[in-house]
């Protein structure tokens, strides 16, 4: 019986590997540099060498090895075919077959947004639940949906990019990925900056953000928390976006729990209070009483959820 696994987080900077036992404990964690030269060529080989030094290290013999499960910031078939990867300079190739002929191990790949939902399902905000669904709020908003346990990627792996709904029509601004009016353009630490800087713009009302030259995301549940007025508005327009968006998945999904993670969910409770509070406005009124949960695994759930992903 194979007694451990590897799990697998390639970022557009790091690549974080986890080393896991099949039980789920994290034996051991690291990083390597993600060389992106030549349109990401040497990324699967720099991965492959890596699980190799850490066995080679710890005379661990591959058949002890359960195999390797991969997350990737872009959309991945169910075969581990990758379709199109900007950040990493990819364009469609098959990540899980090229792994595994690299390693000489079963390899697993999925989108980096899914395999954070099945880490925190597995380990963290969502455990002890067989329906979550996971919203990260970072520099972009990214989700990943478990339904009876399994992993939902889609046809294209596409299944979770909630933040791409649209939610506002009548939005000008263009979105990252080229459309107008996306939930990522609201509900992200660049989105909520977006909004403030647009705000003070605007409106001659008083803010202490006035007085900051570069407005951050903390900085604005910060001036909040202090009782900034425009700040305080700023929040319950972000919370708005976010309920809404979340009361039309729940529509669809009916999950048990709404699992919130990414660097903007440390702002904690007001965050969740504001968002809760325009979900159960805006809800059908069976799925209003949906639990929020704060992620707990951080920057670790892509590798948790790689692991989770072999087992």
């Amino acid at each position: 019986m194979a007694k451990y696994v590897f799990g697998v987080d390639i970022g557009g900077t790091t690549v974080k590997l986890g080393f896991f036992s099949t039980e789920g404990e994290l034996l051991d964690k690291w990083e390597i540099t993600t060389r992106k030269d030549e349109g990401g060529a040497y990324i699967l080989s720099d991965i492959a060498a890596s699980i190799e030094e850490k066995l080679s290290k710890d005379g661990i013999d591959k058949t002890d090895i359960q195999g390797v499960g991969m997350g990737v910031p872009g959309p991945v078939k169910e075969d581990g075919t990758v379709l199109k990867c900007v950040n990493l300079g990819w364009g469609v190739i098959n990540a899980a077959q090229e792994l595994s002929d690299l390693i000489g191990l079963p390899v697993k790949a999925g989108n980096d947004a899914n395999m954070a939902a099945l880490g925190e399902y597995w380990q963290g905000g969502g455990k002890g639940y067989e329906n979550v669904v996971m919203v990260t709020l970072g520099t972009g908003v990214g989700g990943g949906i478990i339904i009876n346990g399994k992993m939902l990627a889609g046809v294209n792996g596409a299944g979770g990019e909630i933040g791409h709904m649209t939610i506002d029509l009548d939005e000008q601004d263009v979105c990252n990925c080229g459309k107008k009016g996306c939930l990522e353009q609201y509900a992200s630490a660049t989105g909520i900056v977006r909004l403030a800087n647009r705000a003070l713009q605007t409106s001659d009302k008083p803010s202490t953000l006035r007085e900051v030259k570069y407005i951050s995301a903390k900085e604005i549940f910060d001036a909040a928390k202090s009782g900034d007025n425009l700040a305080t508005e700023l929040i319950e327009e972000f919370g708005k976006r976010l309920g809404l968006a979340l009361a039309n998945i729940a529509c669809v999904v009916d999950p048990e729990v709404f699992v919130i993670g990414g660097g903007v969910s440390k702002a904690g409770d007001i965050l969740i209070d504001a968002t809760q509070k325009y979900f159960k406005e805006y809800a059908f009124h069976a799925c209003r009483n949906t639990k929020f949960e704060l992620a707990t695994l951080g920057n670790d759930a892509g590798m948790y959820g790689g692991a989770a992903s072999i087992l």
